[in-house]
């Protein structure tokens, strides 16, 4: 499986995980700059991060999350998180078209979600939550 997860993940970043992985990282340079939005930034960094390499990997609730990323992820749902969830499910269901495109849909689908409400949560790799 690790072989496989390689090959995936290598094919997704040369077709589209590079220009998903580019659209969060601009997002999240303008809200770093933008102090005030800095937890936006980090969270959007956190799902560039993700959308390079999603393969083998998975988004869980953060332990240490309390009510401000609660509050901070329905702001961010109203403002963003709709928008790019629905650009994403777009993308999967134009993978999941084609057989050989299902697990691209897939990750889109996971990242799609994971930008509905990215605040109190971080990625694991999946081998690390199988151990736990």
């Amino acid at each position: 499986m690790p072989a496989l997860r390689l090959v995936l993940n290598i094919l997704w970043l040369v077709l589209v995980g590079w220009a998903s992985a580019l659209s969060f990282a601009i997002a999240a340079l303008v809200m770093t700059i933008l102090v005030v939005t800095i937890p936006f930034g980090i969270a959007s960094w956190r799902l560039a991060v993700y959308s390079l390499w999603p393969f083998g990997r998975t988004v869980v609730p953060s332990p240490t999350a309390g009510t401000a990323s609660t509050l901070g992820n329905v702001l961010w749902f109203v403002l963003a998180g709709v928008w790019i969830f629905l650009s994403h499910m777009g993308a999967a269901i134009a993978f999941c078209v084609t057989i050989i495109g299902i697990p691209f849909g897939v990750a889109a689908f996971k990242i799609g979600l994971a930008a509905l409400a990215p605040l109190g949560k971080q990625i694991v790799d999946t081998d690390r939550l199988i151990a736990l």
